[in-house]
């Protein structure tokens, strides 16, 4: 089922998928609706870098021509790849057996390492602060000599050889951005990288094939015929990637700079979701199938999920970044503003707003579960009961043959049973009528059918479990047989159905999970991205893998016929429920075909396909018989009825790495602390931080505090912090915000940063990130006190990420030279949420008054929260926030800790995009103090009603 409520974002499910301007190239559409590119094949590309600057990419070719075919120009760095991979060989060669197979182990490792960890370091680098590029520049690598400001000219002359004899054509090294240059010399790196991680993969096989003993020889043909099949695959998918990537994205060449020109995303591209790393892998499986070794298939089982690892921490991240940008905030207009400002409120003052806030309190997801709610208790009562009966009762054939039966009943009503309720639903609303009848909304219906339905798909699969754990026995001897290679391929369809789920959730969310087009006439579309790109109904094909998966684990005739019933149960249910319904809803709009299906009727020989098309033809006019007998059957049939997802770096922020410097740096020679000073400006909280102070308690003296020079700023303003030093301070000089309390020492910083850092002086650190915040640098100022030293002085500005987001005492530590010696601390601060005071507002006849006042409080925190920048934070209440706060959690969680503070209500962060303004909560905020706080002390209105404070 592909249905969605929202908008299709950009199609998740490709890998690289390059969005440029449609206008870049013409393209028509053929009849399926998909893509066609259509371009001159000498067309030139042209590329774009970060500073803007256009110019003609010149044309590359792949790096096995370029390395191997004898007629292809050579270099340095190709003799040096060659020298490499001899080594690896003459290694394999000489090295004894034994020493061989741990050697090249632990090589094959290094570079599998070099390249999902050290490649993928650089990317990351270079995607968040353009690092190597920078490093480029700094140490003058493409600074053409003639200038005079190269200090290494050989380096220069033996880079433009070793690049201008690889593009010979259309290519100059003088005239090419840094961008293009930078990224050719990281081509050559990633050469050396790949060539050696493929060869060294190889070579550990070769050092691990044996042939087993006792196997059989039509064993022995098939394990060969299957693995060179797999082999033949991975090379062809590699080729047909490269094909449609070219060296641009094969290399990751959007990391460095853009091209105006849109990919053709076919051939292997519609056969599975990021091919290059998921289906190009086959060929290590088909290695191992050849080596017969399980250390060849484990190391494999490794280098594939590290590549995964890659592909979600790394690229994805920049490929959302670059091609998917979140879209422009929707403002508010002109004249509505206006008028708004004429009335003397923020924003329009709704009570209750038009269109209530949607709940966010979804079923699915262990991060969603809450066991003070029906459906979640209910659902953890029945898993805690089915555990403890299966722990308890003994692996005797009777209880088997219990729990065998217990999980076929379950999937019996999960398929059959829950399906006659929404066949009925699509004909005739009963389900909703039943509630509807009652006084109950099509909303209470809906909850009702959704906790029904999440009940029963959760004790399905736990009854499921339950008999693969009485029928399951530990092997005795893990090598006997294929008892190990059974649990390696039953535990990849297990996995494979959990990906397939968590994919088809992620692409229809719970409205389509839950079957709500059944339920709503209005509001479902088609979606057609992630994992619906390839197939049409993943349920059919791969999503019972799991199941197959168990039995091949179990080794049990009761599992096989769970497994297949449970199979055949779920086509039914596809064919016969869901199928006529999105027939009935979608018509004509259903797409006949997916992506997979139309790569495999390409595929076949014409006379294949011809025959294939006659299949066709007879299983419709059969499916149409069928539907039909059981159209005229049904009434007869019902007669007698009487009525079953941002850690490793949450790690380390939460547990930091004490770094403990034991002795002063000695370039601090000649360099005076009481030069360098840093003041402080923000922006004052209001006088409930002062007034706080003296709440009572304290003993007669205290109630009458002195006064207060304390600086305390509002919560997420933007601090700006201005500082002195001498002329001659070190270049690599930073500021860095702390919390008073983390350090022990004053002298020497004890703690990292987090990030909380800004350089003195940009483009010391190679990091734009780190530079963001600098206003003015070096600055020569006045001294009256320092007639004998120069002093120069500059101002940055903390903001966004660069700040503590939580209320406590804060300090900025000056620090020399790119270390932790401190040179200046500034004056102790404090960032203090001020409690909102329902006793200074006048109350009248009008509930909106206190909403307004709400409306107005909240504003600026929450414009704070979103960084004050005009694409995420509304300048009225009633303007959409942007939709970086639904892509990024960070936000929310800003904001809901303030209004915690603010107005003593906790909210969830999935509020805040659900809410999608300030005027939905503060509505939120005024509803659940109401609903918290019946009657107020001294707050009533005219007619005694108790209003929320």
């Amino acid at each position: 089922m592909n249905v969605d409520t929202d908008d299709s974002a950009a199609d998740g499910g490709e890998l690289r998928r390059r969005h440029v301007p449609t206008n870049s190239v013409d393209s028509e559409v053929d009849d399926n609706g998909s893509d066609v590119l259509e371009a001159p094949k000498n067309r030139k590309t042209f590329g774009r870098t970060k500073d803007g600057i256009v110019f003609t990419v010149p044309t590359t070719h792949d790096m096995v021509s370029q390395l191997l075919d004898p007629r292809e120009p050579k270099n340095i760095s190709d003799v040096i790849v060659l020298a490499v991979l001899a080594v690896h060989i003459l290694a394999a060669y000489f090295l004894p057996d034994p020493l061989r197979r741990y050697t090249f182990a632990v090589i094959f490792l290094f570079w599998r390492a070099s390249y999902n960890l050290g490649i993928g370091i650089l990317l990351r680098l270079q995607s968040n602060d353009n690092k190597l590029v920078a490093w480029a520049t700094k140490w003058k690598l493409f600074e053409n000599p003639s200038t005079g400001r190269n200090p290494r000219p050989w380096l220069y002359n033996l880079l433009k050889r070793e690049l201008e004899t690889k593009i010979p054509e259309d290519y100059q090294f003088e005239t090419a951005p840094i961008e293009y240059n930078a990224w050719l010399v990281f081509r050559r790196l990633v050469d050396l990288i790949l060539m050696c991680d493929f060869v060294s993969y190889c070579l550990f096989a070769i050092a691990c094939g044996h042939h087993p003993d006792g196997e059989s020889v039509p064993v022995t043909i098939t394990r060969w015929f299957i693995g060179w099949s797999l082999i033949g695959f991975n090379l062809w998918v590699k080729l047909d990637a490269h094909r449609v990537v070219k060296d641009y994205a094969w290399y990751w060449g959007d990391f460095f700079y853009l091209v105006d020109q849109e990919l053709t995303f076919d051939g292997v591209f519609e056969l599975a979701p990021h091919p290059m790393y998921s289906i190009g892998y086959a060929g290590y499986y088909g290695i191992s199938m050849l080596a017969a070794s399980y250390a060849v298939l484990f190391i494999s089982i490794a280098a594939h999920a590290a590549q995964f690892a890659f592909l979600v921490l790394v690229e994805n991240p920049h490929i959302e970044k670059t091609y998917n940008p979140p879209a422009p905030r929707k403002r508010q207009d002109t004249a509505e503003s206006e008028t708004a400002s004429l009335s003397g409120s923020v924003g329009p003052a709704v009570s209750p707003p038009d269109r209530l806030p949607s709940r966010i309190h979804k079923l699915l997801g262990y991060k969603n579960i809450d066991l003070l709610r029906n459906v979640d208790y209910s659902t953890f009562l029945l898993i805690a009961y089915l555990t403890a009966l299966t722990i308890v009762t003994p692996q005797t054939p009777l209880y088997q043959s219990l729990f065998f039966l217990h999980a076929f009943l379950w999937r019996l009503w999960y398929s059959v049973g829950l399906g006659i309720i929404l066949n009925q639903q699509s004909a005739n609303k009963m389900w909703t009528r039943h509630f509807l009848k009652f006084g109950e909304t099509v909303d209470d219906s809906w909850r009702q059918w959704k906790g029904m339905y999440h009940i029963s798909q959760t004790l399905c699969h736990f009854a499921f479990m339950a008999a693969c754990w009485k029928m399951y026995s530990a092997p005795v001897d893990w090598n006997y047989g294929f008892v190990l290679l059974r649990h390696v391929i039953g535990a990849s369809l297990i996995a494979l159905q959990i990906w397939t789920a968590v994919s088809i959730y992620e692409s229809l969310g719970e409205f389509g999970w839950f079957f709500g087009d059944f339920f709503y006439d209005q509001g479902a579309k088609l979606t057609y991205t992630s994992i619906y790109r390839f197939l049409n109904s993943p349920e059919r094909v791969i999503g019972t893998a799991g199941l197959w998966g168990a039995a091949i684990i179990t080794w049990s005739r009761s599992i096989f016929v769970l497994a297949l019933a449970s199979h055949l149960f779920t086509v039914g249910f596809l064919q016969f429920v869901e199928k006529p319904h999105m027939q009935k809803i979608y018509g004509r709009s259903l797409r006949r075909e997916a992506g997979l299906t139309k790569f495999i009727k390409r595929s076949l020989p014409p006379p294949v396909a011809e025959w294939q098309s006659s299949v066709n033809k007879v299983m419709d006019e059969t499916s149409h018989f069928v539907e039909d007998f059981l159209d005229t059957a049904r009434p007869k049939l019902a007669a007698g009825v009487s009525t079953i997802v941002r850690d490793t770096t949450a790690l380390f922020n939460k547990y930091p790495a004490r770094l403990t410097l034991t002795k002063l740096s000695p370039d601090l020679a000649g360099f005076d602390p009481k030069h360098y000073s840093i003041t402080v400006e923000g922006e004052a909280s209001g006088l409930s931080a002062l007034s706080e102070r003296a709440s009572g308690k304290e003993g007669t003296a205290g109630r009458f505090p002195n006064e207060l020079k304390t600086m305390i700023f509002e919560y997420g303003a933007p601090i700006k912090v201005s500082w002195r030093a001498p002329a001659k301070h070190g270049r690599k000089d930073w500021i860095g915000l702390y919390m008073v309390a983390d350090n022990r020492s004053r002298e020497i910083t004890e703690l990292s940063s987090l990030g909380r850092w800004i350089p003195t002086v940009p483009g010391q650190f190679e990091s734009t990130t780190a530079d963001k915040g600098i206003m003015v640098w070096d600055q020569p100022v006045a001294d009256s006190g320092n007639t004998d030293v120069d002093l120069v002085g500059g101002e940055m500005v903390f903001s966004g990420d660069k700040q503590w987001w939580t209320q406590g005492v804060f300090e900025f530590r000056y620090h020399h030279d790119g270390n932790h010696n401190v040179m200046s601390i500034s004056q102790p601060f404090e960032i203090h949420i001020g409690r909102f005071d329902y006793n200074d507002i006048e109350v009248d006849s009008e509930e909106g008054t206190f909403q307004q006042a709400v409306e107005s409080a909240l504003l600026p925190v929450v414009q704070n929260c979103l960084d004050r920048d005009p694409d995420i934070a509304p300048s009225a209440s009633a303007e959409k926030f942007g939709s970086h706060v639904e892509r990024d959690g960070k936000y929310a969680k800003r904001l809901v800790y303030a209004i915690h503070q603010m107005f003593g209500v906790e909210f969830a962060p999935a509020v805040v995009p659900a809410d999608g303004s300030v005027g939905n909560l503060a509505w939120r905020i005024c509803n659940a103090k109401q609903v918290l706080y019946v009657v107020f002390e001294g707050n009533h209105d005219a007619d005694g009603k108790g209003l929320a404070t």
